[in-house]
């Protein structure tokens, strides 16, 4: 019997690519979601409800008396959130998975690589805060009830819709033009980015596993640019030899955008490097495939294939101009 798996979301960055592998898989796929995306497409094969998960009330309509194998939230940001959850499919699903964020991790680390065991900590950035909170209460009904929970921790993940840099296109149009780029830090500290296919095949050979239930798993590519080397594949990718990058630290990115800031702060300065042996233990033929080099390919190509989608924003064009302006180095 097929398993039979309800996504919550499922036309995101990482839901979509697990929706396809889902289905490729022969998982019986139920998507809930608003239906207003429009950038990705819902795979052939998966059954669609609509209907607004922060109304209870709408979801309980379209569900019926349905029971899954498993639930997959990716759109619970609050405690709120995941207690809605609870209050919907306690005693109707065989496993709730929770898609966490590798910047609930200890931040800075004080180890490298970062393991499952680290720390919960993030006194930057109020998103990861709010995630190591559904997780403390996740964790506490696992203690308590018995609940059927797992935890995924995804780290910095694209898909050819994203550009994998604060500012998106506006960076790339910005060297396509000559401009200089602002770069946060010195450019050297080391950071995980892993393509959403490669996050699919872990993230599926979790659902329905026993061995998973209680357990977090965080699932992150094996690759570690640094900043600089980030940036430099996505100008050769758009066609610039050598990008004229401006390195400015974070703390004064921050000063100037206090909300840019809190996610360069909480989760884009410091290197994270990451040990992904468990979900190797427990999902074989995850492997990271797709390199960055040809991820940057792959979003320029995308952004090239349609003008509207090349979308510049004049307010992160003022803000990095503002900060060129303050920090670009002086001829001596």
């Amino acid at each position: 019997m097929a398993l039979r798996a309800l996504f919550i979301g499922g036309t995101g960055i990482i839901s979509t690519e697990a929706a396809r592998r889902a289905v490729a898989d022969g998982v019986e796929l139920t998507l809930l979601n608003r239906g207003r995306s429009s950038t990705r497409a819902v795979p052939e094969g998966a059954r669609v409800l609509h209907a607004d998960v922060r109304d209870p009330q709408s979801v309980r309509s379209v569900l019926g008396d349905l029971e899954f194998d498993a639930v997959v939230e990716f759109m619970a940001f609050t405690p709120d959130h995941v207690q809605a959850d609870l209050d919907l499919f306690t005693g109707r699903t065989g496993q709730y998975v929770f898609i966490s964020s590798a910047s609930a991790y200890q931040t800075p680390p004080t180890h490298l690589p970062v393991v499952e065991s680290t720390p919960l900590r993030n006194p930057f950035w109020e998103y990861s805060r709010n995630k190591i909170a559904c997780e403390d209460l996740l964790v506490a009904a696992y203690r308590e009830t018995g609940l059927p929970m797992t935890i995924v921790r995804p780290s910095h993940t694209y898909d050819a819709t994203l550009v994998p840099m604060d500012g998106g296109w506006t960076v790339v149009d910005r060297m396509r033009r000559g401009l200089e780029v602002v770069v946060p830090g010195d450019g050297t500290s080391r950071w995980t980015l892993t393509h959403s296919a490669d996050v699919a095949v872990g993230l599926v050979g979790l659902l329905g596993r026993e061995e998973a239930i209680g357990e977090a798993f965080h699932i992150t590519g094996d690759e570690a640019p640094t900043w600089d080397q980030i940036y430099r594949a996505m100008a050769r990718a758009a066609g610039v030899d050598e990008p004229r990058l401006v390195h400015v630290a974070s703390e004064a990115i921050a000063a100037a955008d206090p909300d840019l800031g809190a996610g360069i702060l909480g989760d884009k300065a410091h290197t994270m490097i990451f040990d992904n042996a468990k979900i190797r233990r427990l999902v074989p033929q995850f492997w990271p495939r797709i390199p960055f080099a040809q991820g940057a390919r792959d979003i320029v190509a995308w952004h090239d294939a349609d003008p509207a989608r090349r979308v510049v924003d004049p307010q992160f064009e003022a803000l990095t101009e503002r900060l060129l302006e303050a920090y670009r180095p002086r001829p001596v």
